[in-house]
């Protein structure tokens, strides 16, 4: 795709969106099934995703965990983020890797430190990219892939989160 095709296709949407704002609200949605033994299973639409415990936290690493799915999602949404500032701002981008990584301290999470956090105290992302881009259009890229990549500025600024359990007989 083109910056002009681009451009064509968002054009409609963004006008949409201008005159009525609510019309950009979308709720998505996922759903999990809790599996055998300590798993999860997640449709993603194109598979089953079965998560279970990461090594580090007892998992015998047959199950995905869902800190890593977290990073995946994040080096998806910010792969695709580039390509789409990449393809409207006219630089190609050849190819090239999205790398993210973060660091977790599993005292947290297996209760063992009550003041080591639950989650990741780090997250960094990098790209490598086949491109001719000058270090000006580099920066724009990745300026402009932090600004508009959902997954990294949930994470950035986090949304006001809720959480409840409904329980009956035979759920």
């Amino acid at each position: 795709m083109d910056a002009t095709t681009l451009r064509e296709i968002q054009a409609p949407l963004k006008a949409r969106y201008r005159d009525d704002p609510d019309a950009a609200l979308v709720t998505l949605r996922a759903s999990g099934s809790l599996g055998e033994g300590i798993t999860c299973s997640v449709e993603t639409g194109r598979a089953l995703a079965d998560a279970g415990l990461h090594p580090a936290s007892g998992g015998d690493g047959s199950a995905l965990c869902s800190g890593d799915m977290l990073l995946e999602a994040l080096a998806a949404c910010a792969g695709v983020t580039l390509r789409a500032v990449a393809t409207s701002l006219g630089i190609e981008v050849r190819g090239g890797r999205v790398l993210a990584e973060g660091d977790v301290d599993f005292r947290g999470t297996l209760g063992v430190d009550r003041e080591a956090p639950v989650g990741f105290r780090a997250i960094r992302l990098r790209f490598e990219l086949d491109a001719d881009a000058d270090e000006d259009e580099q920066a724009t890229l990745l300026r402009l892939t932090e600004r508009y990549c959902v997954v990294l500025q949930t994470l950035a600024r986090p949304p006001e989160l809720s959480a409840g359990i409904a329980a009956g007989s035979g759920a």
